[in-house]
């Protein structure tokens, strides 16, 4: 278990965000994926979404692949103290920024030289099409959510889950549920997606089976679920399966406490 408190501030926005906070109970749950969230509700707080610029989203997010927020975070704030602020359009100051500049701004979130030319290369795209980084969030938070998604993922260096990121943390629409590498592997290890799906077979499913008003709350409380229960190497159901608060609702896919051996969920559909 983490020691980590939640954070004081509500990551997708604070109370200024947009959204509602859904209510949580698995008595009245119709799906096996919904029960889940609803349980995830009971352990972890409540957040509404949307709220956040959409440009600096989808910079943060950028920046957050591959790596953990322990090292994007600080990435993120440099980037910000140095291209941004109250008076400057980050999508101007970075589409001017020198690339072998910018990468050493972001070092601390690794590979810095391809996001440095990934942020680049999409701030020159967004201003081009929407003129200012005001446009652009004008257009994520008012355009059709498919739209929007399928634009996102033209934009070199985004993927399925940094679009999704952007269409929930900024567009605050409902019904998203980005699939990072805790999503993948919890819910083909609990069985609710098929044991060999990729991730957006993963997204079709929770999308299909949760309710919108809880997707983007299943999002990150999953998350924190697995770093603290349904870790990838050390499950908490591998040593003791009443350790887990989803151990009644899971098929425990790969994971296999006779043996003390954990493996893909794919790899145990062989």
């Amino acid at each position: 278990m983490s020691d980590d408190n939640e954070p004081s501030v509500n990551i997708s926005g604070g109370d200024a965000g947009g959204g509602a906070a859904a209510e949580f109970d698995p008595a009245t749950a119709d799906t096996r994926a919904e029960r889940v969230v609803d349980r995830l509700g009971e352990l972890y707080w409540q957040k509404t979404y949307g709220g956040q610029d959409a440009f600096t989203c989808l910079v943060r997010t950028i920046l957050s692949q591959n790596t953990s927020d322990v090292a994007s975070q600080p990435a993120h704030d440099a980037l910000v103290d140095r291209y941004g602020g109250p008076d400057r359009d980050l999508a101007e100051s970075l589409a001017d920024a020198e690339q072998s500049e910018l990468a050493e701004t972001i070092s601390s979130a690794g590979l810095y030289n391809q996001k440095s030319a990934m942020i680049i290369g999409a701030a020159e795209e967004i201003l081009e099409e929407f003129v200012s980084a005001a446009g652009f969030d004008d257009f994520v938070r008012e355009a059709e959510p498919e739209t929007v998604r399928e634009r996102l993922l033209e934009i070199h260096g985004v993927g399925p889950k940094t679009a999704d990121c952007v269409l929930l943390f900024a567009g605050g629409r409902g019904g998203v549920f980005p699939v990072d590498t805790h999503v993948h592997r919890i819910y083909r290890r609990l069985g609710i997606a098929p044991a060999d799906a990729d991730h957006e077979a993963v997204r079709a499913v929770l999308e299909r089976d949760i309710p919108a008003a809880k997707c983007g709350f299943g999002h990150t409380a999953s998350i924190q679920f697995g770093r603290e229960y349904c870790t990838a190497r050390k499950p908490a159901c591998l040593e003791d399966p009443d350790a887990c608060p989803m151990a009644d609702v899971c098929d425990q896919v790969g994971v296999y406490p006779e043996t003390n051996e954990v493996v893909d969920p794919a790899e145990a559909a062989d």
